[in-house]
C-alpha cells in the first residue's frame, strides 16, 4: 500500500453482495443529492471510518446520501476525474501519480499518517538482517510505480548498491516470500503481517523511515476538485463526517473493528485479525503528534512525492517527465477538515 491492503480475492464475492444492504446506499449512481465513495480494495482496516460512520449515523446526521462503489479494475483516481465518484481511497503515490498526469483530483483527508507498510522477509533468514543484505536478492513486487526507486533508494541509504532482480506477482508475492520462491516483498503490517503470524510464518521488517527514506501518508481520500469546487457546502459536510469515523476508529478501535465486521458480514475468515490490525493502526499509524486524524502538511508530501519527482517518475498530461516541481501544496487540501 505502498500504503494498499492486498486481502485475498476469496472474500470478493461476500464483501460486495454485504456492501448491496448499506443502509446509506438509497440512491443509484449519479443520482441528485447522492455523494459516491469509490473502494480501492474489498472492505478492510483502512475503510474502518467510513463503516464507522455509514454504522453510527454521521453521514446521516449530516443530511447526506452517501452510496459506496465496490473495488473493481479501475484505478479509484481514474474513477474519481472521470466524474464517476465525487470521493474515493487512494494511495499518497497514486494521488500524486494523477494530479500530475492532470487530473482533477485532490487530497483532502489523510487516514493514516505514516507508511505502513515495511520490506518484509521470513525472519529464519539468518543471510538478511538488513536492507544492504537484499543486494542480489529476488523482490516480489507488484508493478506499481515507484515502488523499485523506493526500494532501491532504502537499500543504499543502507550502504548497499540496491541491484535486485524483480518478479511481478501481485497478491501471490506474499505466498512466494512465505515458500522461498523470492526472497523478499512489501507488506502491508496491519494486515500481511500480522496475517503471516496467525499462519505461522514469521516475518521480519525493515521500515523505509528507519533507513533515511521520507515518511508518506499510507492512504489518502481523494476528492474530485471541481465537484469540491462546484459544492463545498455538502464536501465540507462529508469530509467531517467521515473523518469522525477515522478519528473514532483511531480512539476505539475495538467498537470499530466490530463496525466494520457488522458492515461486512460474512467478509471476513479471521475475525481476530480485524481487531488486531485496528488496534495497530490505531496506535502506530492513524494519529497525527496532537492526536488527531486526517489532516496533511506540505512537508511530507514535498518529501515523498519530491522524491518521485527527483527520479524523473511523475510526467505530465502529453506523457512526458515533469521538468519542473510541482506545487505540492497544491495536491491537498485541510480546508474541509473539522477545526481542532
Amino acid at each position: 500500500m505502498s500504503g494498499r491492503a492486498r486481502r485475498f480475492l476469496a472474500v470478493a464475492v461476500a464483501a460486495v453482495a454485504a456492501l448491496s444492504t448499506l443502509t446509506a446506499c438509497t440512491a443509484g449512481p449519479g443520482g441528485d443529492g447522492t455523494i459516491r465513495f469509490a473502494l480501492d480494495w474489498t472492505p478492510n482496516t483502512n475503510h474502518t471510518g467510513f463503516f464507522v460512520a455509514q454504522q453510527r449515523g454521521y453521514f446521516a446526521d449530516a443530511g447526506l446520501d452517501v452510496q459506496i462503489l465496490p473495488y473493481n479494475n479501475t484505478a479509484v483516481d481514474t474513477v474519481i476525474d472521470a466524474g464517476n465518484a465525487e470521493f474515493g481511497v487512494s494511495t499518497h503515490n497514486s494521488s500524486t501519480f494523477a494530479r500530475a498526469s492532470g487530473a482533477h483530483t485532490v487530497s483532502v483527508l489523510a487516514p493514516l499518517q505514516h507508511w505502513a507498510t515495511g520490506i518484509g522477509v521470513k525472519a529464519d533468514r539468518t543471510d538478511i538482517t538488513r536492507p544492504k543484505d537484499l543486494d542480489g536478492k529476488t523482490y516480489a513486487g507488484f508493478g506499481d510505480p515507484g515502488e523499485v526507486e523506493a526500494l532501491q533508494q532504502v537499500i543504499r541509504n543502507d550502504g548497499g548498491t540496491g541491484d535486485f532482480t524483480t518478479v511481478t506477482l501481485g497478491t501471490s508475492a506474499y505466498e512466494a516470500v512465505y515458500s522461498g520462491r523470492a526472497d523478499f516483498t512489501v507488506s502491508y503490517l496491519a494486515w500481511e503481517g500480522i496475517e503471516a503470524e496467525h499462519h505461522g510464518t514469521p516475518m521480519r521488517y525493515f521500515r523505509y523511515t528507519d533507513f533515511g527514506f521520507p515518511d508518506a501518508y499510507a492512504i489518502v481520500i481523494d476528492a474530485n476538485e471541481d465537484w469540491l469546487n462546484a459544492d463545498p457546502d455538502r464536501a465540507r459536510k462529508f469530509v467531517q463526517a467521515l473523518q469522525r469515523g477515522y478519528q473514532f476508529a483511531a480512539d476505539n478501535p475495538d467498537v470499530a473493528a466490530q463496525d466494520l465486521l457488522d458492515a461486512n458480514p460474512g467478509a471476513f475468515n479471521d475475525e481476530s485479525l480485524v481487531f488486531e490490525s485496528q488496534r495497530m493502526l490505531a496506535e502506530r499509524f492513524m494519529k497525527s503528534p496532537e492526536g488527531r486524524v486526517g489532516t496533511q502538511t506540505r512537508e511530507q508530501w514535498a518529501a515523498n512525492s519530491g522524491f518521485l519527482y527527483e527520479k524523473g517518475l511523475l510526467t505530465g498530461p502529453d506523457g512526458a517527465p515533469l521538468t519542473e516541481e510541482p506545487d505540492w501544496s497544491s495536491y491537498f487540501t485541510d480546508e474541509f477538515l473539522a477545526a481542532p
